[in-house]
């Protein structure tokens, strides 16, 4: 790597400005990386999607029907397991 000479102040200075952005650049696209991860590893959006759509589904008319014959189904469903049918 080649020194640099400089004639001036005003060119460190320009130059330490510029180092200190570069550096701002970097620390901030290693917090956005960071956030990415996150949301990878938790991904809030699918949960919300997930939630918005069981409280369509299970709202209403049609969501209370299906919420008192879903646990019956289950009932139904496991005591035939036991019996052997």
């Amino acid at each position: 790597m080649e020194t640099k000479k400089y004639t001036s102040f005003a060119e460190i200075d320009l130059d330490l400005k510029i180092i200190e952005i570069e550096k701002e650049i970097r620390y901030y696209k290693l917090l956005k990386s960071i956030d990415n991860v996150k949301e990878s590893i938790f991904p809030t959006k699918a949960i919300t999607l997930l939630t918005n759509l069981y409280d369509n589904v299970f709202s209403g008319t049609y969501g209370t029907i299906i919420k008192t014959i879903v646990p019956f189904g289950i009932k139904w469903f496991m005591n035939r397991k036991k019996r052997g049918d």
